[in-house]
């Protein structure tokens, strides 16, 4: 649903691709139409195509459990744990010597929560809801958990800050000036579209991770693998700005050369009308890129990062956060998923360690359109298993 809030100069065209749905493929768009309006009209036709039933306007408050008993899901049978996404995705997923299947829910003393049913609770067009089921295919992302990073002083900042997900159009910030903070790629789209209009500076906390690195299936697959190294662990998952990186695009090239996307570092204090940048606040290694960093840690474009030798203040007009987002994951709350690290322990991309009922879709390495849309896949193919349509099928 996050599709349909892109702001309106973000064409088809500048867009990350749009991943086909099964059965029904985009087709031919054209790339100077926005990206909300494109998307929005494909999955009204995919709805119609396929007479989906999708409850809307709705709005999830919590999914609790239950002491109702339900007919047990299969877990532990050959399909939830070993389920394959397919030779062409670039990984085969957990196989019978993954360990993370044997850390599925009650293998560690605790409650087997297959047993019972998921009370979701949800607001329908104003009228409280609750539903019953065996299973809960959680989907809601990351658009509406804007994160921005606790800057001593910002509270006080008299100027305008916004996220990403408060812009509309450059227009807005014309003859201002404005920081931009974030480094990936909708800092570095921004930046562009905004340098014509405005005065820019750019603020990051690490070197920006240009990158000759083509963004295909096999790359797609490695950022999936760097962010799974943590959730499968239970910690909070990692930026994905540190798991991308930015493509040597020669749009992009031309701006470093024109100081438009050359970064000063990230600041460390906010005035009423100012930032202080500060050498404390960045980190000047490339620690911690993620597979699309150049072999040997070198940065392919050092031009980019040009930070301040001294704490420098900065007057601004606006404070513009593309500090990325957080998973939604609120209205889960009830069933008291994370782990001590903070995180929830995933197996695989989309199925949750401490309760089998529970599968997450745009979590960790799927918030991304192409990464969704294989976590969709699996989750589909885990929640048939558990639920045993197959052997229903079969007539067992």
């Amino acid at each position: 649903g996050a599709w349909r809030e892109r702001w309106d100069s973000l064409s088809l065209g500048r867009a990350h691709a749009i991943a086909d749905l099964p059965g029904l493929a985009l087709g031919p768009a054209d790339p100077s139409v926005p990206a909300s309006e494109v998307v929005a009209a494909y999955y009204r036709r995919y709805e119609e195509r396929f007479a989906l039933s999708v409850l809307r306007p709705a709005r999830v408050t919590a999914v609790r459990p239950t002491d109702l008993p339900a007919r047990p899901l299969l877990v532990g049978e050959a399909g939830p744990g070993r389920v394959a996404t397919g030779p062409d995705e670039g990984d085969p997923g957990p196989d019978e010597g993954d360990p993370g299947v044997a850390a599925l829910a009650g293998s560690r003393g605790e409650p087997d929560r297959s047993c019972s049913l998921l009370s979701v609770e949800a607001e329908v067009g104003g009228t409280g809801q609750r539903f019953l089921t065996r299973m809960v295919v959680s989907a809601a992302g990351t658009w509406t958990r804007p994160y921005i990073p606790w800057v001593p002083g910002a509270s006080q900042f008299r100027g305008t800050q916004l996220h990403t997900v408060g812009y509309r159009r450059a227009e807005d910030f014309a003859g201002r000036r404005v920081v931009v903070v974030g480094g990936g790629l909708s800092a570095v789209q921004f930046l562009l579209e905004l340098a014509p209009v405005a005065e820019t500076i750019w603020a990051t906390r690490r070197p920006p991770n240009f990158t000759d690195v083509a963004f295909d299936q096999e790359w797609g697959a490695g950022v999936e693998r760097a962010v799974q190294q943590r959730t499968s662990g239970g910690q909070l998952p990692a930026a994905v700005v540190r798991t991308t990186g930015i493509p040597r695009e020669p749009a992009y090239l031309r701006a470093i050369e024109a100081g438009i996307l050359v970064s000063r570092g990230m600041f460390d204090m906010v005035g009423p009308r100012a930032v202080r940048f500060s050498p404390a606040s960045s980190v000047r290694g490339a620690d911690g890129l993620g597979p699309s960093a150049s072999p040997g840690g070198d940065l392919v474009e050092p031009a980019s990062w040009r930070p301040v030798a001294t704490p420098t203040w900065e007057r601004v007009d606006v404070i513009f956060w593309n500090t990325g987002f957080r998973s939604e994951l609120r209205h889960l709350q009830p069933l008291h998923l994370r782990e001590p690290g903070g995180g929830i322990r995933m197996v695989g991309r989309v199925q949750v360690a401490r309760d089998p009922r529970v599968l997450l879709v745009g979590h960790g390495s799927s918030a991304s359109t192409l990464g969704a849309t294989r976590a969709g896949r699996e989750a589909a193919q885990v929640a048939e298993a558990r639920l045993g349509a197959g052997a229903r099928a079969r007539g067992h």
